[in-house]
C-alpha cells in the first residue's frame, strides 16, 4: 500500500509540475486545436466530463490512457456527436489487453463540417467548387499495471487540421496518466496531462495545443447485489483559462440499466448534463448503447450517442 501511495505521489508531482508550465495564464481562445476539448463519449458527457476515475474500455485511450490496463479482453467503440451548425464530431477506438505485456489501444477523433461551396466577392453565389474543413487526431495508447492498485499509461498522437485546399497544419501530442484503485468501495483516484506537444502553425501564426491538466475520484456510493451508485469528482486546469470542476453520478440496475447525470460547477456555456444506456449480452460478446444531452444554453443542445463491444 505505501509503495502505490508513493508511486501515485510521484507521478501527480511530475504531471503537476508539467501543468505548472503550461497553465500560468489566463487568455482564452490563445490555443488551437480546440476540437480536441470537445468530450467524445455518451457516458463521459453525460457526467459532465466527471469521467477520468471512471472511465473503463476504449475510451480510455482519450480519457485517461492509464485506465487501459484495468481491462480485460478487447474493447472496440463507435461514437457520434450532433455538433452545431450541421458539423459531425465522431470518436473511434479499439483496445486490448495482452496481460502482462500491457494494454495497447488506438484512437480516431475526427471533426468535419459539411461539403461547402466557395463563393468569392465577384461570384458570391458560388465559383463551382467545393470544399470541407476536417479536424483529425490519431492517437495510439500504451498502459501497464506497476502494482496491484496503480497503473501508468501514455499516448502518442498526430494531430492534422485542414481548413481549405493546400492550407493544412499538423502538431504531435503526449498524454501522460495514472491510476490508482483501492479495494473499497471501488474508490478510484486517476490524473493526466493531455495534448502536451508541439504547436499548430498556419503561414506565420503559430498556437499552442489545448493542454491541460485532469485529475478526479470516484466512488461507489451505494453497492449492492443488483444495484450501484458511482459518485464522481474532477478538476480540470487548461493552460488557457481559470480551472473547471465537475460532478457526474450514475446509476446501474443489475448491469443492464444505466442512467446518468452530471453538473460544470465553472462554466458559463454549459452546465447540465444527462443520459442513459443499456448493456446486454449478444453471444461472445457484451454490447452497450449510450447516449448522453449537453445544454449549451444560447447555443443549443449536444446529443451523442454510442454503440461498444466487449469480447
Amino acid at each position: 500500500m505505501l509503495r502505490a501511495i508513493w508511486i501515485v505521489s510521484l507521478v501527480a508531482g511530475i504531471l503537476g509540475m508539467q501543468a505548472a508550465c503550461v497553465a500560468q495564464y489566463d487568455r482564452p481562445g490563445s490555443t488551437d486545436a480546440q476540437f480536441l476539448r470537445i468530450g467524445v463519449s455518451p457516458r463521459g458527457t453525460a457526467l459532465s466530463d466527471a469521467y477520468i476515475a471512471v472511465v473503463s474500455g476504449a475510451e480510455a485511450t482519450y480519457y485517461n490512457s492509464s485506465a487501459l490496463a484495468w481491462m480485460s479482453g478487447t474493447d472496440v467503440v463507435l461514437n457520434h456527436n450532433r455538433w452545431f451548425a450541421g458539423i459531425a464530431h465522431d470518436f473511434f477506438a479499439a483496445a486490448h489487453n495482452f496481460g502482462d505485456l500491457g494494454a495497447i489501444g488506438f484512437s480516431v477523433t475526427s471533426l468535419r463540417t459539411d461539403l461547402m461551396e466557395v463563393r468569392t466577392p465577384l461570384q458570391p453565389e458560388g465559383t463551382g467548387e467545393t470544399f470541407f474543413a476536417a479536424n483529425y487526431k490519431f492517437a495510439v495508447s500504451y498502459a501497464h499495471l506497476l502494482t496491484d492498485h496503480v497503473s501508468l499509461g501514455a499516448s502518442l498522437g498526430y494531430i492534422y487540421m485542414s481548413l481549405f485546399h493546400d492550407f493544412s497544419a499538423k502538431a504531435f501530442s503526449v498524454d501522460i496518466a495514472a491510476t490508482y484503485v483501492s479495494s473499497f468501495r471501488g474508490f478510484c483516484f486517476g490524473m493526466q496531462i493531455m495534448n502536451f506537444g508541439s504547436s499548430i502553425q498556419y503561414v506565420n501564426e503559430s498556437y499552442p495545443l489545448p493542454t491541460n491538466f485532469t485529475f478526479g475520484m470516484a466512488i461507489n456510493a451505494i453497492d449492492e447485489e443488483t444495484q450501484k451508485v458511482i459518485v464522481s469528482l474532477a478538476a480540470v486546469k487548461p493552460n488557457e483559462g481559470a480551472p473547471q470542476a465537475q460532478v457526474g453520478v450514475e446509476w446501474n440496475y443489475d448491469d443492464f440499466l444505466f442512467l446518468r447525470s452530471g453538473y460544470r460547477l465553472v462554466n458559463p456555456i454549459t452546465t447540465f448534463s444527462a443520459g442513459g444506456g443499456i448493456h446486454f449480452g449478444v453471444s461472445d460478446f457484451t454490447a452497450r448503447v449510450d447516449y448522453s444531452y449537453s445544454g449549451y444554453k444560447l447555443l443549443g443542445a449536444a446529443h451523442r450517442i454510442g454503440i461498444g463491444l466487449e469480447f
